[in-house]
């Protein structure tokens, strides 16, 4: 059985096993070194009530996460956020991601966070699929920013417009 819920400290060990995996095989994410368990406590420190970070949990195992992150800094932005999410390489395809960004998208909108938006790297075809099942919308393409694995990749942008929270 699936279940999802907010991410405790305890996670750390499996997020930090999932996301490196994604690092070393990947180009899901532009990090090119595994990161340690150190870089991702303090990654985790900047998650809580304003920006949630969800874990989905399979048997008691965690299988994948997702998260809402600031788009930028400058105050003008305050209502437009980032998903991230990533799955276990063993379990994708299984409709994790989408079970993630469902409730991430809602809890998006009772924070009152007007946008969420996507960067997706070129080729991650998955990814595309789940986010315009959800609703984003594609909206530009960042060409060759981004180089591993010996090659260029670009950034496809999406974005969701959240309809305004019932408060």
């Amino acid at each position: 059985m699936l279940t999802v819920r907010a991410a405790r400290p305890e996670d750390l060990p499996r997020l930090l096993e999932i996301y490196n995996h994604a690092v070393v095989t990947t180009t899901a994410t532009f990090d090119l070194v595994e990161q340690t368990l150190d870089q991702r406590r303090e990654w985790f420190s900047h998650y809580g009530e304003d920006y949630p970070l969800l874990v989905a949990e399979l048997d008691g195992q965690v299988v994948g996460y997702a998260s809402l992150s600031p788009y930028r800094v400058k105050p003008a932005y305050a209502n437009t956020v980032e998903s991230s999410v990533y799955v276990d390489h063993r379990c994708r395809g299984q409709g994790i991601g989408g079970a993630l960004m469902r409730p991430l998208l809602k809890r998006a909108a009772e924070l009152g966070y007007h946008t969420v938006v996507a960067g997706i790297v070129g080729g991650n075809t998955p990814s595309l699929r789940v986010h315009e099942k959800l609703g984003y919308q594609p909206v530009g393409c960042l060409r060759e920013v981004g180089r591993k694995f010996d090659a260029w990749h670009d950034i496809h942008l999406y974005q969701i417009m959240l309809p305004a929270a019932d408060r």
